[in-house]
């Protein structure tokens, strides 16, 4: 009994001691390791800001293998990788977080739209697609439904589009009227275009709804009532779009003018468009009063004076296309001062090295200090 008693307090301390050394050696291996793991952290960052993005991401790749639970680093990993546009990369990180068993709800779901972003980067659209329905109802709804939307419209599925942004208004994100009235616009276009005129009309009518005061309905109700030989009624619809919306008259003013030529109301054309074009003579109103002029001498005056209101290479190019007899010296002049002018970027020389474009000849690039990065020809001879 002794015996036992004399090793028991022998071993006791020992063992203690030894405890003690194992806790020392396993704290000593940690620190180790956080300030190994921290470094490569912070090396990679001052590789990041000093932007040697290849660098920053190996030191990133180094401290994420020393920790695989930095749930944060990987995200922000998987973000530098699609910003790179490394997709593939970055929905390896962005699917190995998914799998991890131990990330909280939160983390989960925040993963879940990362990895939809990176789809949408790369083009995969139907997995993205799914992986924003994924979404749904959570935290990320709102974000997951804008990018429903945008993919919807990006594939041209106008009545998935309008559903999205219905749904979009009902739960308080917005107003959408706008851009559901642009959808049934699309909608009647593309009936249009396969010949069924009531499917047509049904969608000007839903886009009307939409957006009662909206420009895009408004303009395609008075084209199509043209393009069904309804002159008239297209001339009102015109009227009852441009009386609200005069910044529009750029838009309508040829369809205005061959509904007016149409039904023999030059005159009453002329004044309404003569008034829009002296308040912003643009080459839209100017080629509509062309249509509504009946005299060609009429028509001449009118180009020449738009080269003396709006001096530029569209209005030279018109004037070009009169008789010389026509053009009056100071026109001569204005149509050579415009061709000057347009030519002008076209004297310059191009650095290959970083596109710098300057008039004159230099054997060293002023922008990128480059030497014989500049060709010795000019842009008009490229």
């Amino acid at each position: 009994m002794d015996f036992d008693l004399q090793w028991l307090l022998i071993g006791l301390p020992l063992a203690f001691a030894l405890g003690w050394l194992a806790s020392r050696f396993d704290l000593r291996q940690l620190r180790r390791d956080g300030r190994e793991g921290a470094r490569a952290y912070f090396k990679g960052l001052t590789l990041l800001l000093n932007e040697q993005h290849d660098k920053a991401i190996d030191a990133f790749i180094e401290t994420v293998q020393r920790d695989a639970d930095t749930a944060e680093l990987q995200f922000g990993l998987g973000n530098l990788f699609r910003r790179r546009g490394e997709f593939e990369r970055a929905v390896r990180v962005h699917q190995h977080l998914l799998e991890r068993g131990d990330l909280k709800a939160a983390e989960r779901q925040r993963a879940q739209y990362a990895l939809a972003q990176d789809f949408v980067k790369a083009g995969l659209f139907d997995r993205a697609e799914s992986a924003f329905h994924a979404l749904l109802d959570t935290p990320f709804d709102q974000e997951a439904r804008l990018a429903l939307l945008a993919l919807h419209e990006r594939a041209r599925d106008w009545a998935a589009a309008s559903a999205e942004a219905r749904e979009l208004e009902r739960r308080g994100h917005g107003a959408f009227g706008l851009r559901i009235a642009h959808h049934a616009c699309e909608r009647a276009l593309e009936a249009e275009a396969r010949g069924d005129a009531a499917g047509a009309d049904t969608a000007l009518r839903e886009a009307l709804d939409a957006a009662p005061q909206a420009v895009r309905p408004r303009l395609l109700a008075a084209e199509r009532m043209a393009s069904l030989g309804r002159p008239a009624e297209a001339l009102q619809a015109y009227d009852a779009l441009l009386l609200p919306h005069p910044a529009a008259w750029p838009l309508a003013a040829a369809g205005y003018a061959r509904c007016a030529v149409a039904l023999g109301r030059q005159a009453a054309a002329r004044e309404a468009i003569g008034r829009a074009y002296a308040d912003d003579p643009g080459i839209d109103l100017l080629q509509a009063l062309l249509l509504v002029q009946d005299d060609e001498a009429a028509r001449q005056r009118l180009v020449i004076e738009h080269l003396q209101r709006r001096p530029g290479l569209v209005a030279a190019a018109r004037v070009l296309e009169l008789p010389c007899t026509a053009w009056g010296e100071q026109a001569a002049a204005q149509v050579r001062d415009a061709v000057a002018a347009a030519a002008q970027p076209l004297l310059r020389y191009r650095c290959a090295g970083c596109g710098f474009e300057p008039q004159h000849y230099f054997w060293q690039c002023p922008g990128c200090q480059g030497w014989d990065t500049l060709p010795p020809r000019r842009l008009e001879a490229l």
